[in-house]
């Protein structure tokens, strides 16, 4: 049997339209002749989602009794035995009440899926496992109940329900969301306009990075070489030398002046094992990378610009930093060495920035670009 599918409508904050939209699909679904329940819906009382679950077969929930009260879950059971082809559930980091098989609503689904169900369910951001502590930050609100990033980034769709911070206010404050008592403290507190607008940026930029992984596993299905420059990707070529932290801070200014630029490193470790250089020296840039919010990577090859190439065609990369040449005139920068092969291999799709350092002549940047001059030199500090 074929696992089912997965979706997952992912939203910033409560009341942007997750559930909603869930529901829509639902509706789109059945009217093209689906087998489509809702297996867990919660509508918190709004009346709008609440009317977009109308006509759509709902399995009734399960009631199960914890320290003397009774709460209702999904009835997992019965969504199996009722089989459909598609089975609505919100809230995938929902914790179920103990007594239930499963102790996460996403240990639910994942039965579900096994047993070739479509799954149609919804999340916020707050409750990626790996975005706690940034949220709790941001909110000052540490949040209980998580999901593991995994479960999350295979799923088969996942589609970003967007409001501006505005707008979500507005729906706040005319009742649309939360109950008239709860609505002043909320808008003063996790619903004040620069937590909206940074949790808005924040899942945006992790939708997007699950796009870039589509779109890496597309390239790699497709054996596509040439690099898509869909964002700014920076490689920088650290020799373990002196130099390399200058060229780590430059690629980090580099990758931050566009959206979503990202930062790389990468130390070519030669095969023969020779002028390899010390752990430490190599632990401190790496340190230093991932403070900057880059990553670090080490691979092995007989020719430096060879490995640096291929790694920088499997990365996607865009631009690859790499330090000039450590000659007391800068005229023999462009002799045949690393650095021209570099340039000479990278083709009309990677710019290559060669940037001068104490141990090699003065001057700051010289750029070779696809097009055009190279550009003024750029002596800002990180």
């Amino acid at each position: 049997m074929a696992r089912g599918r997965l979706r997952i409508y992912l939203g910033a904050a409560p009341g942007v339209g997750k559930t909603y939209d869930m529901l829509g699909e639902g509706q789109r679904r059945a009217g093209r002749g689906t087998d489509v329940v809702i297996g867990f819906m919660e509508d918190y009382g709004r009346p709008l989602t609440r009317k977009m679950a109308e006509g759509l077969e709902t399995v009734l929930r399960k009631s199960v009794l914890y320290r003397d009260t009774t709460f209702t879950e999904m009835d997992l059971d019965a969504v199996l035995a009722r089989h459909p082809q598609v089975a609505l559930v919100d809230e995938l980091a929902h914790t179920n009440i103990p007594g239930c098989r499963n102790e996460k609503r996403w240990q639910d689904i994942e039965e579900l899926l096994d047993a070739g169900i479509d799954v149609v369910s919804t999340i916020n951001i707050q409750h990626l496992e790996s975005l706690n502590d940034v949220v709790e930050s941001i909110t000052g609100i540490r949040q209980r109940e998580t999901v593991p990033d995994e479960i999350v980034r295979r799923a088969d769709q996942i589609e970003l329900v967007d409001m501006s911070a505005e707008a979500l206010r507005r729906r706040m404050a005319h009742g649309n969301i939360y109950p008239p008592e709860k609505i002043d403290a909320a808008l003063s507190h996790y619903f004040r306009p620069g937590n909206l607008s940074a949790l808005r940026e924040i899942a945006m930029l992790w939708a997007a990075d699950r796009v870039e992984e589509a779109i890496q596993r597309y390239r790699e299905q497709q054996g596509i070489q040439k690099p898509w420059a869909t964002r700014e990707r920076v490689l920088v070529a650290v020799s373990g030398g002196p130099e390399s932290e200058t060229l780590i801070r430059r690629g980090k200014r580099t990758a931050s002046r566009g959206a979503g630029g990202e930062l790389l490193a990468v130390h070519v470790q030669l095969s023969d094992g020779l002028a390899t250089p010390p752990p430490r020296v190599l632990d401190h840039q790496r340190s230093l990378v991932e403070s900057l919010g880059g990553s670090y990577h080490t691979v092995r090859g007989e020719d430096p610009a060879e490995a640096l190439l291929q790694f920088a065609r499997q990365v996607n990369a865009t631009q690859i930093v790499i330090g000039a040449s450590r000659r007391n005139r800068l005229k023999n920068l462009f002799s045949r060495g690393t650095g021209e092969a570099i340039i000479e291999g990278s083709g009309d799709d990677i710019d290559v920035y060669v940037v001068t350092h104490e141990e090699a002549a003065h001057g700051g940047l010289l750029r070779r670009h696809r097009t055009g001059p190279p550009q003024r030199p750029d002596d800002g500090t990180l």
